[in-house]
């Protein structure tokens, strides 16, 4: 650990500006003594106790959570303090100022002693301008974090049990079709249902996700991704990646969403196969930002991929408005493809074969799962650092997709590992013969063959990097 920046804070006028700093989260918080007129009244008390006061300011956060700093006082505060206004800020408890050991040390170390400002908490009698002091805030902050930790704890507890009753867990966002009767504890259908019903039964006579958005003016066909795959329109509540039976109306019957759910991973096992004469359409992800790529006519010298980002014409998979990645010809890269896909050996085919026979599909699940979390760790530090609705978005994707993925993981049977194991045997039959059969497949044949051996194919500058499923091989062009 690196050396403490806390210093004894020395006042440099005799005139004190004290800073009254009050907080309650909750009626129930008021309820325990910590309502605002009690602590008001502690702190001008104290107050009181100083000599050479020139002004007391008071900063009220009334309704505001300890777990962050982002509150609309707090902030009036830091900004008073950085402008040299302050001289004492006084809590009636540490836990008022934050619940979080990080954010009470930010605050002491960052914000009050840099700028000669000294903290003080009438409770437990200490402040910064002695050592002992100091040093009890570190202390004290540690057992404010657990509190929080333990409460977080019990809530989480609670709210299983709660899930586990067949309640709806509350918070969030009500799922569309429904409204949230907070009395009963469970969902309603609203006038919204006939429309959840509609897209199952459109989806099911084998209209496209967008062709259903267009029908119902919904903004992107990732709307109707969300309401289709979503198992609470069949009565159930997904929490933490396991299934509870609700208490609230289906919209639809079990057997209508689980017909749509086959439907739906029959035509994703399909999704490369479409009308296009593009090879690669659908399956080119940029390498900086992540969003997907295109083709685009580049005069009479061909076509192009380019990111998403750099066009508007969809700006829901706009992924960074300021992606530089350069957009290669597309037929360098189709041909970067079907050279990797001819130059997979025999020795890698036979290897991948008795892999495929005695693969348990859970590690390949599990790793995938690590990959996720990792990617999600990756994206809260970065809307840490500076959050926007980008990272966001693709925060509660990351997020979904390992909701999707615990419950793959909790419901491996007999039945899909021979599913998983016919499908890697069914990729290397499909290299052994590929470079016999590939001049004579029309291009739709050649994508379905694509969409069969092809994990992803990723571009960034010119490094393209070609990933094989099942582990076959990695080759980069």
């Amino acid at each position: 650990m690196g050396r403490s920046k806390m210093m004894k804070v020395v006042q440099a006028t005799s005139e004190l500006v004290l800073a009254l700093y009050v907080r309650v989260s909750t009626d129930r918080q008021a309820d325990e003594g910590y309502s605002i007129e009690i602590q008001l009244e502690k702190l001008n008390a104290y107050a009181k106790t100083f000599s050479g006061v020139r002004e007391v300011r008071h900063y009220i956060d009334d309704g505001y959570s300890g777990a962050s700093l982002d509150r609309p006082q707090m902030g009036k505060l830091i900004t008073d303090i950085e402008a040299g206004e302050i001289t004492h800020v006084i809590v009636v408890k540490l836990d008022r100022l934050s619940r979080s050991q990080k954010d009470t040390l930010h605050l002491i170390e960052d914000i009050l002693i840099p700028h000669n400002v000294a903290f003080i908490s009438i409770l437990e009698s200490f402040n910064t301008d002695s050592a002992f002091g100091r040093a009890m805030v570190g202390i004290l902050s540690v057992f404010a974090q657990l509190e929080r930790e333990n409460i977080f704890e019990r809530t989480r507890g609670g709210m299983r049990k709660r899930v586990e009753d067949g309640y709806w867990p509350g918070g969030g966002r009500v799922p569309f079709g429904y409204n949230y009767d907070s009395h009963l504890g469970i969902l309603v259908p609203n006038a919204d249902a006939p429309k959840v019903r509609y897209i199952y039964q459109r989806y099911l006579d084998g209209a496209s996700l967008q062709a259903i958005a267009d029908e119902l003016d919904l903004k992107y066909e990732k709307l109707v991704y969300n309401i289709l795959t979503r198992k609470s329109n069949a009565g159930f509540i997904t929490y933490n990646g396991e299934e509870f039976l609700g208490r609230h109306e289906a919209i639809i019957p079990l057997e209508l969403y689980e017909k749509a759910m086959e439907l739906f991973e029959a035509r994703s096992n399909h999704k490369l196969v479409c009308k296009t004469p593009h090879l690669l359409t659908g399956i080119v992800r940029c390498g900086r930002c992540g969003a997907k790529m295109r083709y685009l006519k580049w005069g009479k010298a061909g076509y192009k991929l380019v990111c998403y980002s750099q066009q508007k014409s969809k700006p829901y998979l706009v992924r960074d408005p300021d992606c530089d990645n350069p957009s290669p010809w597309a037929e360098d890269v189709e041909n970067g493809v079907i050279d990797t896909l001819f130059t997979v050996s025999k020795e890698h085919l036979e290897a991948a074969k008795q892999t495929a026979n005695s693969m348990d599909p859970t590690i390949l699940l599990n790793e995938k799962k690590a990959k996720l979390e990792t990617k999600l760790r990756r994206l809260y530090d970065l809307y840490g650092e500076g959050g926007d609705d980008v990272l966001l978005t693709s925060i509660r994707e990351t997020k979904d997709l390992l909701s999707e993925l615990n419950v793959s993981i909790g419901q491996i049977d007999k039945q899909s590992h021979e599913k998983l194991r016919r499908a890697a045997l069914n990729t290397v039959e499909h290299l052994e013969n590929i470079r016999d059969t590939w001049s004579e497949m029309s291009t739709q044949e050649q994508r379905m063959v694509l969409a069969s051996v092809i994990e992803s194919i990723t571009i960034n500058g010119e490094y393209t990097d070609i990933r094989l499923k099942f582990g076959l091989n990695e080759v980069t062009g």
